[in-house]
């Protein structure tokens, strides 16, 4: 089956409902493409969806199936908008370095609201997290996780999770501002308890839960 591929590009798009669902489509967003103040309702898989050199202003995206590994939203500026709905491993900002092309020199992120989103193992980067309203427990979102990694290995995190999670953070993409994790989901797998977790998280000011 040859998959339908759905374009919108070079147009501003206002006050409009677009809807990212059939299975059997590929859908481009961009380039040139601004959209203001739009509901862009996804329910496809990351390979059916690229993102490139597209503007969203006060747009809320209604994620209604889990969004994994996209990481095509660096490739896009987002200001203003909302997400809602599940999204795990994927990037948001200004990584440039990601790939040398002229696409990913234009991703940003500011005034954005992921508080009705479930957010999984998420970078925000090169960006300004005091801008950004994070999910709430049972996400949490370590802000300045480099500069904070001493910081945070000090303290007595459950063994496997302080060694996958906390020992790694000094590691992450140098311009990452914000990593956000969900404790149900790294509780099962790393061996410990959200409450284990959230004891010590609420020690520390630079961890937003």
């Amino acid at each position: 089956m040859i998959a339908k591929k759905v374009f919108y590009e070079d147009k501003k798009i206002e006050n409009e409902r677009l809807e990212l669902t059939d299975k059997g489509s590929i859908y481009f967003l961009g380039r040139n493409l601004t959209l203001t103040n739009c509901t862009i309702v996804l329910k496809v898989a990351a390979r059916n969806l690229f993102i490139r050199e597209v503007r969203f202003i006060d747009c809320t995206f209604e994620v209604k199936q889990e969004l994994k590994n996209c990481q095509d939203w660096i490739r896009a500026s987002l200001e203003g908008c909302r997400f809602k709905g599940r999204l795990t491993g994927c990037d948001f900002g200004h990584w440039p370095e990601y790939l040398d092309e002229p696409a990913y020199q234009l991703g940003s992120i500011e005034d954005c609201d992921f508080t009705e989103a479930r957010l999984e193992g998420c970078r925000f980067m090169g960006c300004d997290p005091a801008t950004l309203r994070f999910p709430k427990w049972p996400c949490f979102s370590f802000i300045d996780p480099i500069g904070r990694a001493a910081e945070l290995r000090g303290a007595r995190w459950p063994e496997l999770f302080g060694g996958v999670v906390i020992d790694k953070l000094h590691k992450q993409p140098p311009r990452t501002s914000a990593l956000t994790e969900h404790a149900l989901t790294v509780a099962r797998q790393l061996d410990t308890t959200p409450e284990e977790l959230k004891a010590i998280i609420e020690k520390f000011d630079c961890i937003v839960y």
